[in-house]
Parts: structure tokens; C-alpha cells; sequence
């Protein structure tokens, strides 16, 4: 089964910078097959090596800082699990920039946030199911106090983030 690699924190600023072809090379070093990347922000779907080990995000993380000397965290979700976020979206999506996925490396309980009270961030909604939240943003991300409370909180676990095209697209270049 193909997995999607979510490498959080790349190329969206003037840290870590790792070209598409760079990551691809790494991920083939693992062993790994049928490997391509989804736009420039640390996308990377492949299919793992056969005996691959079972935390593919740590193994991605040492061959990321191993050949880049950059520390990137690394959130990995096999096809069937994209599918599953892909279908379960609690909002309605009309235009796939104004909802956002945060994949999570480990469930965490909506208090562990430390959001306080979601009212304050209408007209932005989150929704916890499991390893991911689903934001709505009717005022996309960049002017989103919600988004913004979530970036700034020390939460338990790594996260990272995609909007709605890009969660669709990696969910149909996995399955």
C-alpha cells in the first residue's frame, strides 16, 4: 500500500529549503518505490520497501537530517487513512482553500490544545476526529485566528498542515 510522508515546515520561508528532487532521492535511498513528490512543500508519496520498518516517519526524519543536516518532523498516513480523511470531512467544501486538515502524529484530546472557548474564533470551526482536526476557514488561513492560536500552542505531537486540495489529491495519488 502507497503511503503519504507529510514533512512539516519546509520551504515556506528561508529555512529549510529541500528541492523535490533532493526528497526524492532520499526517499529512494530507503529502498523505497514508486516515488513522487505533490507540489514544492514536503508532500512525498511512495510505496515502502519491502520490510521497510514500521515507523516510516523516523526513518524519514534521520535520512532527511542525515542528507540536509535539517531537523524536519515527519507525519505519515497510509492510502486507506487518506481515504478515510478524504470522506469524513464534517464541513461542506465549496472552495478547497478555505478548509484545512492538521495531521497529527499522535490523537490528542481537544483540551490538550489549549484553544479555551472555540466561540471566540467564529466564523472558524475545528473539528477533532482522531489524528487530524478539520478547520474551516471562510476567511482562508492567512487571516485566521484559529489557525493562528493553533501554530502558536505547544501541542503534545507533531503537526502539519494541508488544505483541502492537497489532502484530495494525496488521498487519490495513494490509493
Amino acid at each position: 500500500m502507497r503511503v503519504a510522508a507529510l514533512l512539516r515546515g519546509i520551504n515556506i520561508g528561508p529555512h529549510k529549503r529541500i528541492g523535490m528532487p533532493a526528497l526524492r532521492s532520499i526517499v529512494e535511498s530507503l529502498g523505497h518505490t514508486d516515488v513522487e513528490t505533490y507540489l514544492q512543500s514536503g508532500n512525498v508519496v511512495f510505496t515502502p520497501a519491502p520490510g521497510a520498518p514500521k515507523d516510516l516517519g523516523a526513518q524519514l526524519e534521520r535520512a532527511i537530517a542525515d542528507a540536509t543536516g535539517h531537523d524536519v518532523p515527519v507525519v505519515i498516513r497510509d492510502g486507506k487513512e487518506l481515504a478515510k480523511v478524504a470522506g469524513a470531512s464534517p464541513y461542506t467544501v465549496d472552495d478547497p482553500t478555505k478548509l484545512v486538515v492538521v495531521f497529527l502524529g499522535e490523537a490528542v484530546e481537544l483540551g490538550d490544545l489549549s484553544l479555551g472557548d472555540l466561540g471566540t474564533y467564529l466564523p472558524d470551526e475545528l473539528t477533532l476526529a482522531g489524528r487530524e482536526l478539520y478547520v474551516s476557514v471562510p476567511n482562508r488561513q492567512a487571516g485566521s485566528k484559529l489557525m493562528e492560536a493553533l501554530t502558536k500552542r505547544r501541542v503534545p505531537t507533531t503537526m502539519t498542515v494541508r488544505n483541502w486540495r492537497t489532502v484530495t489529491a494525496l488521498a487519490e495519488l495513494t490509493e
